[in-house]
């Protein structure tokens, strides 16, 4: 009898599903997770309906011998399908108060917006602007000074029970990528810890010690001193939390150290931590900024928070609309071993850490969706290990801002195995990506094998667009400008320092307005870099050196157009030089080419020429071939030697405009008329109208 009974509530919970679309779960802000999912008893939270849907196939999986349901549903196979099931979610703001999991059980499913409504997962806890008082008439007046006091407003975390105000910590280039301390996000912008100077920094004074150097073999936790010009630091009343980020030394090595004490008599600075490469001064990067300090709240943006009393601090900027605080730190989504999850239109915003993870996921997608005010990188796709390869997940049509530390980590395929993954970043926009870390952390991480990044814009940012590692990766119609705007010795399009890394290919990416005030180039093949084939592409101011071949070898530039750079290419043989110990027996470079068994197939297969490697004198960069390339208004297309190019006669320089279609709206596409196709025989057409976003 109770079989019976199972059977027969069995067969009306299936018969149910169907009436309602069995395939579809709704949620709601004013849901209830004591509902049914259905669009008019939806749930309230997305675990609820992910758990709902998993008893689901649960049933599903379970298919009697018999069919129990009505004439209508004649058998169970009929009943059940392998469409994807839904979770449609209802308009409003999802407060994550900890990650939402994804795994195999949850394969081929869709998560999305209810008929486009906006849909906005948080991991932060939005707070009434009605609660933030003035510290004008209140007994914290007297903090500030009377200039500013009635634009600073506090909120009392603590009556509003937030107590988790996380650390700050030492960060940036070298240290490891943790999530940030609470931010404060006002009318949707993320703000900073009150700063000084507020929107520059200052330079680095002379340096009185420059404390244990790491670098250098010294491994102490000695800070160092420097000296600092003016008297702003004299009026702050308290150096117990002061932080200091600068570029201590090299102007790609950012860093974050606590103010160990200021001696205002003699305008020095003492830090708790050391800087791995000691500190310096008399380069133009060598600067700082203090922050967390509260008398400097005077600006739109600034904040400040007192973590014995529980009171935010922050400056009002009028039209005070929403207020945030971030909480969480792991993923808003992490999705592992999943296989068919589709997230679309959704934004994710305001968390300490990264916005979404898929590990060892297969044809997972993220579409049309917004990630932003994140603390650490918006998207990261990756393997748990090399053995199995998680395959084709991408991230398409979405925006990417206001992240703390780059923008998307594009990883998968097996180095040893030359297996690619073919996971993909595309019609992407990606900019103002390091608000915290601020080198190295790039607009895409492209690592691993058989990846690619294609029609993305990537701009605004400090350091450099793509950092790129592995094998056989495809970067096409990229539109990258603004970048590299702060730093030194640094590329649009960074790789380097490992000879196996090949097969790679660049074409039909626009590079422009990338800064000529420190050594900057558009595409970077630093220490020895190789195998990378550059075609099609166009460089407009694109740097003070667009390309730099810092000794490697395997390197072709065919079909390109550079415009309006002082310089094209440099070029230099480094492997013989300073760098020789690289490629000296047992060095650096043969422990990296023996970890992936390079003399052995697929590599030797995959790159005869790396089969070679030792008897091919590999400190002398060969085979980097210029050919076919047009070089418009450039001073200087060669600096470093031409005989260490394979520089063809099918070059072509001109101080005309060749046959551009409208140049002074940089629409650099050809006329069918140019003179180009009649000075260089061969040369193809750059389809400069399917760059960028489309």
């Amino acid at each position: 009898m109770k079989m019976k009974k199972y059977k027969l509530l069995l067969a009306a919970l299936m018969l149910s599903f169907y009436c309602f679309g069995k395939k579809q779960v709704y949620v709601s802000t004013s849901g209830n997770d004591n509902g049914n999912g259905t669009i008019e008893h939806p749930f309230l939270t997305i675990e609820k309906a992910r758990d709902d849907i998993r008893l689901m196939r649960v049933l599903e999986e379970r298919k009697p011998d018999t069919c129990y349901i009505s004439t209508k549903f004649s058998c169970w196979e009929k009943f059940l399908s392998k469409d994807p099931y839904s979770i449609l979610i209802r308009g409003g703001d999802y407060y994550f108060p900890k990650t939402l999991e994804l795994g195999s059980q949850d394969n081929n499913l869709i998560i999305a917006p209810y008929e486009d409504e906006k849909v906005r997962f948080t991991g932060g806890i939005s707070i009434d602007p009605a609660k933030a008082k003035p510290v004008a008439g209140s007994d914290k007046e007297n903090i500030f000074p009377s200039s500013n006091r009635s634009l600073i407003y506090m909120l009392n975390l603590k009556e509003l029970g937030i107590t988790n105000y996380g650390e700050i910590k030492q960060t940036g280039f070298i240290h490891p990528r943790i999530p940030t301390s609470m931010e404060l996000i006002v009318n949707g912008v993320p703000g900073h810890l009150a700063r000084w100077p507020n929107d520059s920094a200052a330079v680095i004074g002379k340096v009185l010690d420059k404390g244990s150097v790491a670098a250098e073999g010294d491994t102490g936790t000695r800070g160092g001193t420097f000296t600092y010009s003016g008297d702003r630091p004299s009026g702050w009343k308290t150096t117990d939390d002061i932080w200091i980020f600068g570029y201590f030394n090299y102007g790609w090595a950012d860093d974050v150290v606590k103010l160990a004490s200021i001696n205002t008599s003699n305008n020095t600075f003492t830090t708790v931590q050391p800087h791995y490469y000691g500190y310096s001064f008399g380069s133009s990067w060598n600067t700082w900024y203090a922050f967390n300090i509260l008398e400097e709240i005077d600006a739109p943006g600034e904040y400040y928070i007192d973590r014995n009393e529980g009171i935010l601090y922050f400056y009002n900027p009028g039209n005070l609309k929403q207020l945030e605080v971030s909480i969480l730190e792991s993923p808003l989504i992490a999705m592992y071993k999943s296989s068919g999850i589709s997230i679309q239109g959704i934004s994710l915003e305001c968390a300490r850490g990264i916005g979404m993870s898929m590990n060892s996921t297969d044809h997972c997608l993220l579409q049309n969706c917004t990630i932003s005010s994140v603390g650490l990188n918006a998207v990261t796709i990756s393997d748990s290990d090399e053995i199995a390869v998680g395959k084709k997940n991408g991230i398409v049509n979405c925006s990417i801002f206001q992240t703390g530390a780059g923008g998307v980590e594009l990883l998968g395929g097996n180095r040893k195995t030359l297996e690619a993954a073919g996971n993909y970043v595309e019609n992407c926009s990606i900019y103002d990506y390091n608000r915290i870390n601020q080198t190295y952390c790039a607009g895409v991480h492209i690592l691993g094998v058989g990846n690619r990044i294609a029609n993305c814009e990537i701009y605004n940012a400090p350091h450099c667009a793509i950092l790129l590692g592995g094998n056989d990766h495809l970067i096409e119609y990229n539109n990258i400008h603004d970048v590299c705007r702060v730093t030194d010795d640094v590329g649009a399009l960074y790789y380097g320092r490992n000879p196996s890394e090949r097969g790679l290919q660049v074409r039909y990416n626009y590079f422009h307005n990338i800064s000529e005030v420190h050594r900057c180039s558009a595409v970077y093949h630093d220490d020895g870099a190789c195998g990378m084939s550059v075609f099609g592409n166009i460089f407009y101011k694109a740097g003070s050196m667009p390309v730099l071949i810092g000794g490697g070898s395997d390197n072709s530039y065919v079909n390109n157009i550079f415009i309006d750079c002082p310089l094209a290419i440099h070029v230099d043989d480094r492997l013989l030089g300073w760098a020789k110990d690289w490629v000296a027996p047992g060095g650096y470079f043969e422990q990296l080419l023996n970890d992936i068994n390079y003399s052995q197939s697929p590599y030797s297969d995959r790159y005869p020429e790396l089969a070679i490697y030792w008897e091919d004198k590999p400190a002398l960069p060969k085979r980097n071939v210029i050919d076919k390339n047009v070089f418009v208004r450039i001073p200087k297309v060669v600096e470093g030697g031409k005989q260490l190019l394979e520089y063809s006669r099918n070059n072509y320089e001109t101080n005309e405009d060749p046959g551009f279609e409208n140049e002074q709206t940089q629409n650099f596409k050809l006329k069918s008329s140019s003179e180009i196709f009649r000075k260089i025989p061969g040369f193809q057409s750059i389809p400069f109208e399917k760059i960028g976003i489309q």
